[in-house]
């Protein structure tokens, strides 16, 4: 009903620890079987079989241990991803889907912005393709502003001064209702201690101009060297570039040459449960080899200190503002962006049960340095 200490370790350095045996099998025997019964296009987000994977199995009272207290999901983020062979489409990144590594690869931070992926090579000048990405989601041509949204209903910026562009929460726990235990079959992957590059990444931003995020220093929001010449920039290229560093053997590369970080796949079965931080990049994979699709409920956790009276649905993953970017009222002297940008920065501080290793770790690692950059 806790972790260890030396599974407290093991998640201080790697940013994500695999839980065995935490979810008993009544219900994810529950969960598989309103799956299988689901109409075409229901929706089983708000599924208490679902939910029901977190609230009455023993990740809540590990968490709570661990991280404190936080809402009880009401929502789960339902991945179920059919096996296929590799795509000939754009992806997000601006490649076709067939031509990326490691299963499609797709690393990211999460909580950013997605406008829709042009399957052809786009025309025009930089300005003119980033215009067009951002007046892609759900509300059309409004400009550049803090009202747009994502087709995946995240925020271009999550405040109104635009100085955070993304959204953040303090961990996900991610159950899987099917064997994932072999490569190929949609595994979620991670890098492990990518946690703290993307956070030393972010606190080099605050520290050059207050702004966190796409947009703000180091990180453009488009890539126009990929073949649809409109590719998210889902990770910095000097967080890449440190992930390599984290492992730089047997590096894949897209057509182009272009090499690109190696994930790992997180290798669980039914009953397992997978808990990473945040700022852990990560990315889905294709299930190539699978017999069956694949089926991750995945839950986004926030610790209750972050903002006490607001709820924390489970699936949202800029929870300082509402599902579909509907502006929150907050109380005077509550700033949302800023709270958000210190847990950005010191992902540790809502880990409330981590402290006593945090503090015997921290001396002990040798600190990621983003100072050779230039704004």
């Amino acid at each position: 009903m806790h972790l260890t200490s030396e599974q407290k370790r093991q998640l201080f350095h790697d940013g994500y620890i695999i839980l065995k045996n935490v979810v008993p099998q009544n219900l994810v025997d529950a969960a598989r079987a309103r799956i299988k019964s689901a109409s075409k296009g229901e929706n089983l987000t708000t599924a208490s079989e679902m939910t029901d994977l977190v609230n009455k199995s023993s990740i809540t009272p590990i968490l709570h241990e661990a991280m404190g207290q936080f809402d009880p999901p009401s929502r789960a983020q339902v991945g179920v991803i059919k096996q296929t062979p590799p795509k000939d489409q754009f992806t997000a990144l601006g490649y076709r889907e067939k031509d990326l590594p490691y299963f499609g690869h797709g690393l990211h931070a999460e909580g950013l912005f997605a406008g829709v992926s042009p399957q052809q090579t786009m025309t025009g000048t930089p300005e003119e393709i980033y215009h067009h990405m951002i007046s892609s989601g759900p509300k059309g041509e409004i400009g550049r502003c803090a009202d747009v949204i994502g087709i995946n209903s995240d925020p271009l910026f999550q405040d109104p001064e635009l100085t955070l562009s993304i959204g953040s929460f303090t961990a996900f726990a991610i159950v899987p209702l099917n064997d994932q235990t072999r490569a190929g079959v949609g595994q979620t992957s991670v890098v492990p201690g990518g946690h703290r590059v993307l956070e030393a990444f972010y606190r080099w931003q605050l520290e050059q101009s207050g702004c966190i995020g796409p947009e703000g220093p180091g990180w453009p929001r488009f890539d126009h060297d990929t073949p649809n010449r409109a590719g998210h920039i889902l990770l910095p290229q000097p967080v890449q570039d440190k992930l390599m560093e984290l492992n730089p053997n047997d590096l894949d590369t897209t057509p182009d040459g272009r090499r690109w970080p190696r994930p790992i796949q997180i290798m669980m079965e039914p009953g397992d449960a997978a808990i990473t931080l945040f700022n852990m990049p990560h990315t889905g994979t294709r299930n190539e080899f699978g017999t069956e699709s694949r089926k991750n409920m995945i839950f986004r956790i926030r610790n209750k200190q972050r903002q006490p009276d607001k709820i924390a649905t489970g699936v949202s993953d800029h929870p300082d503002r509402g599902q579909m970017g509907e502006w929150l009222e907050y109380e005077e002297g509550n700033n949302p962006w800023e709270r958000s940008k210190h847990a950005l920065t010191n992902m540790w501080h809502e880990w409330e049960g981590m402290q006593d290793i945090v503090t015997e770790k921290s001396t002990k690692l040798t600190p990621v340095d983003f100072n050779h950059l230039r704004v």
